[in-house]
């Protein structure tokens, strides 16, 4: 069953036990001097809190928009829980998307790639922007993520939509309806209609020009997937739904049938079936039937930005990829928000739950985890709001001033 810190402190639920090889890897402290904030610099962009009893090395990626300036807030409650609970961080901040393309003319530099996967674990903000739409399809920003994802082999990716209680009357829905939701969609990132081949342009029989993309998906990449969806429903409310389009779609069989196979190892979990189109539209209707959600990508890419909506702002919201072994990636589920960026307007709480994701998920590090999220909690309840998730009566604050209150929070 679902694990709360109080009724007005949860953020999410208590997490699955991911077998990802790699979790608690200890890494020493790069050599560095310190640079009067508590913290050790040195030259590269690498930077470290002081040497503590659990070392970890991390890869930063501020990408654009947005992105550098929520990445700001996250690192800072990093070093301020580490110091809480004598945890050691070294951070190394890469390029990736449109920032990349526009230093080194690709998306996703082999450096980067290398940096992450030699990583502890990997804090991405956000990638792309108006300035990169022109681009050929292959030198957009989203190459990069698509590639990062690819290169670090995460196929699984975590998406939780929980309603807070303090931000209930903010979602677009009902309060009756959206609240009490809590729902993890499980959705297959490295498969799918966005890596199937062949993909491209050609002409039909009638000389018309024409796009094609395929879906294709095989039984091993549906095999861990569920794995990893059953594992994590396990530790919920024990129930899994999984979204396909088996009516019409042969790749949707497959994922049916072998979903279905796979339950007979996790026979404590109630699994159920449901067609994308009528998902979409239970998500809405009624949110609260689901716990746990395991689909393929491009259907995951839907339900995921569709339950993120349910909470009020999807600038709430945390995910997480992790694979079979290495580092996972961790970050928001909202864009770089070109058209706020550098205004301090951002919303830096997605980015900050990621962090706590990050900890949990990949290190084991619950006490650490809550801290974070009971201080995003206590800052909400004291009616710190950013424009996104503003209602009548709280503050309105920009990226800056959350962060002041959210590491008074922190500190205590």
């Amino acid at each position: 069953m679902n694990t709360t810190t109080g009724p007005r402190s949860r953020v999410q639920t208590a997490p699955p036990k991911l077998h990802v090889p790699g979790c608690g890897r200890r890494q020493q402290n790069h050599r560095a001097v310190n640079d009067g904030r508590g913290r050790r610099r040195r030259s590269g962009g690498v930077f470290a809190v002081n040497a503590a009893s659990k070392n970890y090395t991390l890869t930063l990626l501020p990408g654009d928009g947005i992105g550098p300036e929520i990445m700001r807030v996250a690192v800072d409650a990093l070093h301020e829980v580490g110091r809480k609970h004598d945890i050691g961080f070294s951070f190394e901040e890469k390029l990736v998307g449109g920032a990349a393309i526009d230093e080194f003319g690709t998306p996703l530099p082999e450096d980067t790639l290398e940096c992450c996967k030699q990583s502890d674990a990997v804090l991405l903000a956000a990638i792309g922007g108006y300035k990169w739409d022109a681009l050929e399809a292959n030198m957009r920003p989203e190459r990069g993520l698509l590639g990062l994802r690819a290169g670090m082999e995460v196929f699984a990716n975590l998406r939780p939509a929980v309603v807070l209680p303090q931000l209930a009357d903010a979602s677009s829905l009902k309060k009756d309806i959206v609240s009490g939701t809590d729902i993890m969609v499980v959705r297959e990132l490295t498969g799918g209609i966005y890596f199937g081949e062949p993909k491209g342009f050609g002409t039909n029989d009638k000389g018309e020009r024409i796009g094609f993309n395929t879906m294709v998906y095989s039984e091993s990449e549906v095999d861990r997937i569920a794995k990893v969806a059953f594992e994590i429903a396990q530790k919920r409310g024990g129930k899994l739904c999984s979204v396909e389009k088996s009516n019409v779609l042969e790749v949707s069989q497959l994922w049916k049938e072998r979903v279905i196979k796979q339950h007979e190892n996790y026979k404590d979990v109630d699994l159920s079936h449901m067609y994308i189109d009528n998902c979409a539209m239970q998500v809405i209707r009624d949110p609260k039937q689901f716990d746990t959600i395991v689909t393929g990508n491009i259907f995951g890419d839907i339900i995921s930005d569709a339950a993120s909506m349910l909470t009020g702002s999807i600038g709430m919201l945390p995910s997480a990829a992790v694979g079979s072994s290495g580092p996972g990636l961790y970050e928001p589920v909202h864009g770089s928000a070109p058209d706020i960026a550098g205004q301090d307007k951002a919303n830096p709480l997605a980015q900050v739950l990621s962090a706590a994701m990050l900890l949990r998920y990949q290190f084991g590090e619950e006490a650490a985890a809550k801290s974070i999220e009971e201080a995003v909690n206590t800052t909400l309840d004291q009616g710190f709001r950013t424009g996104d998730i503003m209602q009548e009566g709280m503050k309105l604050v920009g990226c800056t001033q959350m962060q002041e209150a959210l590491m008074k929070n922190l500190s205590k």
